[in-house]
């Protein structure tokens, strides 16, 4: 039997680890899979907290964040493509603005 503590340290770890890549990345895909990694991180409590509590709710609220967290991917990517093919770049440096 894993405790509970060793699954929020494990979200906690990777909820900053996710929180110092979105402070220090540029990268626009890199940002999409730092804000992954801290879903993610918000999952595991989610189910850890379920299964510790013996209800259901908590993994009923992980399918709700799959769910935007998918929608979310498929309209970053969207905006990826399009920022990619207006400024020939994903280094958020380089992009100063969103004008054409």
């Amino acid at each position: 039997m894993v405790p509970l503590s060793w699954y929020l340290i494990l979200a906690g770890i990777m909820f900053l680890a996710g929180v110092v890549g979105i402070l220090i990345r540029r990268n626009v895909i890199a940002l999409l899979l730092c804000a992954e990694l801290i879903l993610n991180a918000v999952n595991i409590n989610f189910v850890a907290f379920s299964h510790y509590l013996q209800s259901m709710v908590g993994q009923m609220f992980v399918i709700f964040v799959l769910v935007v967290a998918a929608a979310e991917a498929a309209i970053g990517l969207a905006l990826i493509i399009a920022l990619f093919r207006l400024k020939g770049t994903l280094n958020m440096d380089e992009v100063k603005d969103l004008k054409g």
